[in-house]
């Protein structure tokens, strides 16, 4: 048994929301963590750390986005070993981030597993050098299909699955297209997480399947929202909203706007 005393139980668990702009897209999910970790050194934020021979600070991530892609809606979870003003902590943690990391919303978990709250994600993907009446017609196409099978290389090697079924919703956002800087095509979908996981870029293989749209570029990818579906509209809940003690509606939906605003120079601005 390690000797020592033992480490300082859980007093409180903070659940963090974050953005993965800019640049700082390209950086790994070790990445990230590392530099959370750090900032929370830097900001003095006491965190508790688990027992044993290698005590590790107890932040859980749920849902992370993959490497190159940007987003507006990444979460973790901190358990504090004294409490700490979820208000506080965001500004502390904010600043001591850096810039393309940022702190978006924290608020106490009260109930409930986060992990379970995320079950899909909103995201908007532009193609550059596409046509909108070439991606809107592969859409179309895509979206007609019953089943579209793709082809991923994973850690147990090459697999096969249907990436239709997961795909909730996908359209070409015209308005979107129309005020891009170049010609593009812009397109937002919702997709049910699933195992394995459907990515934007296997929707991106359906089309091709389907309609043959190959675009000359890589596609810039955001995240605009991760979380329950709700069932008479189909959009996606906040799913921070069930810890919040009082969150006027009108607030989480300002929340949301400025979320999506932000997300415009990743999503649909020039390739840096």
């Amino acid at each position: 048994m390690p000797e020592g005393p033992a480490p300082a139980p859980v007093t409180q668990r903070l659940r963090v929301r974050y953005a993965k702009r800019g640049r700082l897209r390209f950086t790994s999910h070790r990445d990230i963590s590392r530099a959370v970790e750090r900032a929370i050194r830097r900001a003095g934020i006491q965190v508790a750390f688990s027992a044993g021979f290698s005590p590790h600070p107890k932040i859980s991530y749920s849902g992370a986005a993959a490497t190159g892609v940007a987003s507006e809606a990444e979460y973790l979870e901190i358990g504090l070993a004294a409490p700490c003003d979820p208000g506080r902590l965001r500004a502390d943690l904010d600043d001591a981030l850096p810039e393309g990391l940022d702190i978006l919303d924290v608020v106490e978990a009260r109930s409930g597993t986060l992990a379970d709250r995320l079950e899909a994600s909103s995201w908007l993907v532009r193609l550059d050098g596409v046509a909108p009446e070439t991606a809107g017609a592969a859409v179309a196409a895509f979206m007609a299909a019953d089943e579209i099978e793709v082809e991923r290389l994973t850690k147990k090697g090459r697999r096969s699955f249907d990436a239709r079924g997961a795909v909730i919703a996908c359209e070409l956002d015209r308005r979107a297209t129309e005020g891009a800087d170049a010609q593009c095509a812009i397109l937002r979908m919702v997709v049910r997480h699933t195992t394995p996981a459907v990515r934007p870029d296997d929707v991106l293989t359906g089309l091709r399947l389907v309609a043959g749209l190959a675009p000359p570029s890589p596609p810039l990818v955001t995240r605009l929202a991760q979380g329950l579906l709700a069932d008479d509209t189909g959009e996606l809940t906040d799913p921070l909203a069930p810890d919040r003690q009082t969150a006027p509606a009108g607030d989480v939906a300002a929340a949301h706007a400025d979320a999506v605003r932000m997300a415009e120079p990743d999503a649909v601005g020039a390739q840096p």
